[in-house]
């Protein structure tokens, strides 16, 4: 998947900002000072099954990650270096084909995972932002 149009989809939500971790060599996305996807590729010695991978990490629904890793079992991964009950990996090497989401599907994913953590922040924070926009 081309990562552009994540970045673009990511980049219209308000207050949605993203800034490299150098140390890493991951791409981060905020909102409101709480991280909400970040993009990077797996060390090659990391652990099974991420070794290697291109990964995107959202945060998700706990009922979808269930559907997601059902449907998608080698393609969506508990979150890397995450809570694996409330945030997921995709690999992106295999959006689109016949093991992987749609690009739509992931598109939609990062909204969801923006929608997540912006409705956690406090309200005063959601109304900054929101006027922002």
């Amino acid at each position: 998947m081309d990562v552009s149009s994540i970045d673009e989809r990511m980049g219209s939500f308000p207050g949605a900002s993203n800034v490299l971790h150098e140390v890493w060599g991951w791409m981060v996305w905020w909102v409101g000072g709480k991280q909400f996807a970040c993009e990077f590729t797996a060390a090659p010695d990391a652990k099974p099954p991420y070794a290697g991978r291109h990964l995107l990490s959202l945060k998700c629904d706990p009922d979808r990650i269930r559907e997601l890793r059902a449907e998608y079992p080698n393609a969506v991964l508990p979150g890397y270096y995450s809570d694996g009950r409330t945030w997921i990996s995709v690999d992106l090497n295999l959006v689109g084909s016949p093991d992987g989401p749609c690009e739509e599907l992931v598109l939609d994913l990062c909204e969801m995972s923006y929608r997540l953590v912006f409705a956690k922040l406090p309200k005063r924070v959601q109304r900054e932002l929101a006027a922002s926009a």
